[in-house]
This record gives structure tokens, sequence and C-alpha cells, in this order.
């Protein structure tokens, strides 16, 4: 059983991956783990003195890519960058079911493989979906964490995301790269904000992997009330798979410590600002 098309593919996949590691500042470190779902691959890197922090990448992308997109987070975090299990990447190629509480458990699994018993948490889309699933099945390993764009809180109908199904079936059948982006349009609102990383990325995950579409499912507010965790939720006004309307509400209802902020006029691809950088790295190392 592979996740991969083809090992030419799979090779393709990785050859992008480590290139997008080696443009890393300083050093990283290459770390394997086991779980009873499988074997894990993380990257460790950043301050090695700094909070320590387990970082998750969003779905059918890499912790590769992921990295450089949380470069700021380098100088003050003992950074764990985790590969997720069943996606692209070095992990087991085991697929989880995105509708259980499978990868909060293994999260939980990783957390405490790598020596912790609670750890601070980041993650972005799916990756933050899989945060969400951790606080519910293992509250106390989670002492804070950041939800940037998260699904797995109240995800929007998939009907919202029906606009990106006919350009993919164009690319699918024309490879042309101008159907691949009009398909990220309505995730990335502007072509401006699909950088040549995530494009790149994106691409070989969608040419050479079995592109899994389903995202976290949303959790129960009754097992969410478990974790105490102090919660930083950003949530983006457009976003059309997890909009700020729907996720930013019922976040205040089902998580007890939490902190929201609106990611305005932006989607579900956007940058960040020097302000909401540093907000992120202020609320970790409180």
């Amino acid at each position: 059983m592979t996740i991969y098309k083809s090992m030419t593919g799979k090779d393709e996949i990785l050859k992008l991956y480590d290139k997008q590691l080696e443009r890393l500042n300083g050093t990283y470190y290459d770390k394997f783990v086991s779980t009873s779902f499988g074997n894990t691959h993380l990257i460790e890197a950043g301050n090695m003195q700094g909070v320590p922090l387990l970082v998750f990448h969003g779905g059918n992308a890499t912790t590769a890519y992921n990295l450089l997109f949380c470069d700021f987070l380098m100088e003050d975090f003992h950074i764990y960058a985790v590969d997720t299990i069943g996606h692209p990447g070095k992990s087991a190629e085991i697929c989880l079911s995105a509708r259980n509480y499978d990868y909060g458990k293994w999260a939980s699994e990783v957390i405490s493989s790598i020596g912790y018993d609670s750890i601070c948490c980041f993650g972005g889309s799916f990756g933050a979906g899989i945060i969400a699933k951790t606080m519910c099945v293992a509250p106390e390993k989670i002492k804070r964490t950041v939800l940037y764009v998260p699904s797995g809180i109240n995800n929007a109908p998939s009907i919202n995301s029906m606009s990106m199904m006919f350009p993919m079936i164009l690319y699918w059948v024309t490879h042309d790269d101008k159907w691949l982006k009009k398909c990220m349009i309505p995730m990335a609102i502007t072509e401006e904000n699909i950088s040549q990383d995530i494009f790149e990325t994106a691409k070989l995950s969608i040419n050479y992997s079995k592109v899994k579409t389903g995202m976290p499912s949303n959790v129960s507010e009754q097992n969410m009330k478990k974790c105490n965790a102090p919660t930083l939720i950003m949530a983006a006004e457009l976003d059309c798979l997890f909009p700020a309307k729907r996720v930013i509400p019922r976040a205040k209802q089902i998580i007890s410590n939490v902190t929201t902020y609106l990611l305005e006029g932006r989607g579900h691809m956007s940058s960040l600002s020097k302000e909401e950088k540093q907000m992120i790295t202020d609320f970790l190392t409180q």
C-alpha cells in the first residue's frame, strides 16, 4: 500500500522536499519516532535552547514547505516539525481517518515519543485540525497552541469549495499550470498569494500522490471542553474552507481558554504580517 502513484513520483516529491529543507536557516536534524500507527518522521530545527514547539503542516503539503512558511519561529523555538502520517513526506504511508480521532491519538503518541509530557503546538489548516483532535483525546499533552486557518472547529459545507472542482478536472486533463492556479484562486483570493513554493508543492502532490480531500471533521464540544490549554485561533475572513464567521463563534463556544483573531480580507492561503508573526511568538512564549 502506497500513497504515491509511482516510485518516480515519490522521488520527485522527496527531491523537492530535500531542496526546500536546504534553504532553511541554521542546522536541522532528521528524527524518526515509533507510534502504534507507524514510524513518524520529524525535522528538528530552530533554537535548541528555545521553547519546544511541535509544528504540523497542511494537508497534502509537506513539513519542508511548512518550515519555510514558519521561518519566523526559528529564532525563539526548538522546533519539531512533523511529517503527517499518510501524507507526502517521510513518515509511514498509512492513511488515517479524518473523521474520527485517530490523528489526535497519533499526535499524542508523537509527543510522548519525542520525550515530552506536554508541549506547545502550532498548526495550520489540516495540521490545526490534528491539534484540535489531540486537544480532545489527550488534553494534558497540549501546553499552549495556535491554530491557524483551522479545520476541525466549524468546517464550511463542501459545496463552498465546488468552484475548485472544474479547473482541477481541466488540470488533470490538460496538465496546463493555468488551470491549477485557477483551482487555487478560491483559497488564495489573488494569484499573488500563490507563492512558488506552495505552487510547486501542490503541483507535485496532485501529480504524484493520491490526494486526500477530506479535512479533519469538526470536534465535539464535550470532548474539546476537556482541554484548558491557552489557545489562539486565527481564522480568515474570506476562507472558503474554514471561514472566520463560522470558526470564531464556535471556537468561543467550545474552547475553554481561547483568544480569537480575524485575518481580515484574507483567504485560506495568505501571508502573515510582521505584527501577526510576533503575536504568535508572544502567545506561545507566555
